[in-house]
């Protein structure tokens, strides 16, 4: 392992972390080595991780001055932010400022930003399109992220700037988006997106495109990558899940406005998301490519795919 290249992973136990932990420790021989960068190293995640060959290393994204060790010596590094776990995209912000910094004081070869589009490119604060959210946001977990690209950019960090798509699993771990059974007894998925695509991936394939990117090496570095799995309709959704749960799934769409109203935490925000990818479907769409995903990894699955291997986890709320 002594001459395998060093990748420091932050997130490592989470999802796209993850994906991209297991992607390389899969690959035998290949080049790389994983660092798990956790801030619990006594996790089950993180041991399952060092069980199969991972160095496991502790820092934490609100403390600075721990990830200069996680990354000193790393060839690359994967950058993620966790939204979600706290809400706030001032502490997403801040957190990628410092891993900016801490790459470009490590010196490292290869960083990989996991990023999404700043919606206010789109629609200003000025507009009413869409509910100013936290003082000056429209889709807070997106508009932060986006403008923490300018963090790797100014410092010149050697990037490759990746843009995700809407996880499959999001059926299984995020209240609110699993088909829901109604008082009549019928299913539905319901999502403000009318008939337009929506480009979707399995979580694990993220992480595994991650390690294309990785193999590819310069070639991606100063580039935007975007990946999906399939872009998919809500009826094509709602039917590929009807074939999984064995019921009748059907399609729901509602307007912006009613599904920000829903009772699930993150409701009001995932309007807005799902919102803007509506209205600017094309812009979303062209970002996401399958076959440039494919091309980074050769098994991406289809949504078809990963419900005959995830499918049984899903639970009708």
């Amino acid at each position: 392992m002594k001459d395998h290249k060093i990748v420091a992973i932050v997130g490592a136990t989470g999802g796209q972390g993850g994906g991209l932990a297991r992607a390389i420790l899969a690959d035998v021989p290949g080049a790389f080595s994983v660092r798990a960068v956790t801030r619990r190293p006594a996790s089950a995640a993180a041991q399952e991780l060092a069980a199969l060959g991972a160095e496991i290393v502790p820092a934490d994204l609100d403390r600075p001055e721990t990830l200069k060790p996680a990354f000193d010596g790393a060839h690359a590094v994967f950058c993620v932010t966790n939204f979600w776990e706290h809400g706030s995209p001032e502490r997403e912000l801040a957190q990628a400022a410092a891993m900016a910094n801490a790459v470009a004081c490590a010196g490292t070869e290869h960083v990989i930003w996991s990023t999404l589009e700043d919606t206010r490119a789109w629609v200003p604060l000025t507009s009413d399109r869409m509910p100013t959210l936290l003082g000056r946001y429209k889709v807070p977990h997106f508009d932060a992220k986006g403008e923490a690209n300018a963090e790797f950019s100014r410092r010149n960090v050697p990037a490759t700037f990746l843009l995700t798509s809407f996880y499959w699993d999001n059926f299984i771990n995020f209240p609110g988006m699993a088909p829901r059974r109604g008082p009549d007894g019928a299913i539905t998925l319901t999502m403000p997106i009318g008939d337009k695509r929506l480009p979707s991936i399995a979580l694990e394939d993220i992480g595994r495109c991650v390690y294309g990117i990785l193999r590819g090496g310069r070639e991606y570095i100063g580039r935007t990558v975007g990946i999906a799995g399939e872009h998919l309709t809500g009826v094509e959704l709602a039917a590929a899940l009807s074939q999984t749960i064995g019921e009748r799934v059907t399609f729901v769409d509602v307007t912006p406005e009613a599904y920000r109203l829903q009772d699930f935490r993150g409701a009001h925000e995932l309007g807005s998301m799902f919102q803007f990818k509506r209205d600017f479907e094309e812009v979303f769409r062209f970002a996401r490519s399958v076959e440039v995903a494919r091309e980074l990894n050769p098994s991406l699955q289809t949504l078809d795919q990963w419900l005959r291997n995830n499918g049984s986890r899903i639970r009708v709320a």
